[in-house]
């Protein structure tokens, strides 16, 4: 998700118990895909579920990935991810829609900057997520937001 500050919002997300206790990183919004949605029906519904943003711009897949996915319950999934550039006019968000285990896990926000994502010590998920906006065009100032 960008904004006209061409900032991207993470999640940060710190695991205290279960199988991936110990565990904290920061990544994307997003969920898993509901019987009868697309990859695109879902981004929406998980833009609005975990940001309470309801006026957003969804692009074209700029990103996939395939992966085997540990859960917090701790059960392994074969993860199939598809990323999208959301483009809005806020970095306002409301919790008011997070699960109790988003309120569990979902222990910050943070909009950030190219030179921050490119920069940090974190870990963030997807790897390669500022090469995949720099292919996306999301940090470049031609790019209508």
């Amino acid at each position: 998700m960008t904004t006209p500050k061409r900032r991207v919002l993470l999640f940060r997300f710190v695991h205290k118990s279960g199988p991936l206790a110990g565990k904290a990183y920061w990544a994307t919004p997003g969920g898993g895909v509901e019987h009868g949605e697309t990859f695109a029906d879902a981004a929406i519904r998980e833009l609005r579920e975990e940001t309470g943003i309801r006026k957003a711009r969804l692009s074209q897949p700029v990103g996939r990935r395939e992966l085997l996915l540990q859960l917090p319950d701790g059960e392994h999934v074969f993860a199939v991810e598809q990323y999208f550039v959301v483009d809005t006019d806020t970095e306002s968000i409301s919790r008011d829609s997070w699960t109790a285990e988003e309120k569990e896990v979902m222990a910050d926000h943070q909009w950030w900057s190219r030179e921050e994502l490119s920069s940090t010590t974190e870990t963030i998920y997807p790897e390669g997520l500022v090469q995949m906006l720099d292919n996306a065009g999301v940090f470049s100032a031609e790019r209508p937001l």
